[in-house]
C-alpha cells in the first residue's frame, strides 16, 4: 500500500512501443478515499487489492486528468509558468524521442536553485530590489477565504476540503482561531502506513497525534517581514508553505512557493499564472 503512495510514473504496455500513460499521486489517493469512504462500520480493505490501472481507469472516469510535461529543451521560465498556470506540484520532463521520463520538476526543487544560483552568483548578478519589499507591499498568498479546519473536525472533513477546494495544507485552528498544526496532503500517507483510513471520521487532533512519518511543521511568518527574508526561511526549513499570521497567533493567510515563484519569475515578466484560467 505504501509503495502506492510514493509519487510514480505509471507505464501501459502499447502493441507498438512503450508510452507514458500518467503519474499517480498524493491527491488521487485523497480523491479514492474521499470517493470510496462511507463510515467507520463499512471496511475499505477492497482498496489494498486494488491495481494501479485499476485506481487509474476509475478515477480517470470522474476527472478531467491530464499529464502535463515538458521537453529537455524547455526553459526553466517554462517549467515554472506550466507548474503553476496548470496548478500541479511535479512536472515530468519527457524525452519527446523515447517517451523516457529524465526528471520530475518541482517547486521546491526550482526555488531551491533560484536561491543557491542567487547566493552564488551575488558578484555579478544584482539582487532585485522586490526582494526587500515586504510581503504586505508585495501582496503576494492567499489572504481571503482561507482554507482551514478546526482541530475538532474528521479527518473525512479534512479530505473534503483537499477535494473541494485544490489546497495542498490546511492550517489546524482551534476555538480562538489560532494555528495548532498544519496537516498537508501528504500527511495522509500515515492513514495507509498505520491502516487508519477505516475510520477517518477521527478527530484532526487525534490524527495529528498519531501522525509517524515526517511532520512539516508550522512555519510562520508576519506580514512587514520581506520577501527575501521569508524566502531564506523556507528553504532553510524545507518546507512547502508559511502561515502567515498577526500578533495574535491567528492565521491571517499563506504563502506558498507558488506564490514565490510567481513573485520572483513570472511578476517581473508581466505575467500572473495563479489567475490563468
Amino acid at each position: 500500500m505504501e509503495k502506492i503512495l510514493i509519487r510514480q510514473i505509471m507505464f501501459q504496455e502499447m502493441r507498438e512501443e512503450l508510452k507514458n500513460s500518467g503519474m499517480l499521486t498524493i491527491t488521487d489517493f485523497i480523491n479514492i478515499l474521499h470517493r470510496y469512504y462511507r463510515s467507520p462500520l463499512v471496511q475499505m480493505n477492497e482498496l489494498e487489492r486494488h491495481q494501479i490501472g485499476t485506481w487509474r481507469d476509475v478515477y480517470l472516469q470522474y476527472s478531467n486528468h491530464c499529464l502535463h510535461s515538458i521537453t529537455p529543451d524547455a526553459s526553466l521560465f517554462d517549467a515554472i509558468y506550466s507548474l503553476l498556470r496548470y496548478k500541479i506540484h511535479r512536472l515530468p520532463v519527457i524525452d519527446p524521442v523515447s517517451g523516457n521520463v529524465l526528471h520530475i520538476l518541482t517547486h521546491k526543487r526550482i526555488l531551491k536553485f533560484l536561491h543557491i544560483f542567487y547566493s552564488t552568483q551575488k558578484k555579478t548578478v544584482p539582487k532585485p530590489c522586490f526582494m526587500q519589499k515586504t510581503i504586505q507591499d508585495v501582496g503576494i498568498g492567499t489572504f481571503r477565504n482561507i482554507a482551514t479546519v478546526q482541530q475538532t473536525a474528521s479527518v473525512y472533513d479534512a479530505l473534503s476540503v483537499f477535494v473541494e477546494r485544490r489546497v495542498s495544507a490546511l492550517p489546524v485552528v482551534n476555538e480562538q482561531g489560532k494555528v495548532v498544526a498544519l496537516y498537508s496532503r501528504f500527511d495522509v500517507i500515515n492513514l495507509a502506513a498505520q491502516k487508519t483510513y477505516n475510520n477517518l471520521n477521527m478527530s484532526m487532533q487525534e490524527a495529528i497525534q498519531r501522525r509517524c512519518c515526517f511532520i512539516e511543521g508550522v512555519i510562520k511568518c508576519l506580514p512587514d517581514e520581506t520577501l527575501e527574508t521569508i524566502i531564506d526561511r523556507i528553504i532553510k526549513a524545507e518546507v512547502h508553505r508559511l502561515v502567515l499570521v498577526d500578533k495574535e497567533d491567528v492565521c491571517r493567510g499563506i504563502i506558498s512557493l507558488s506564490d514565490l515563484l510567481q513573485a520572483m519569475v513570472l511578476s517581473p515578466a508581466g505575467i500572473d499564472a495563479l489567475l490563468a484560467s
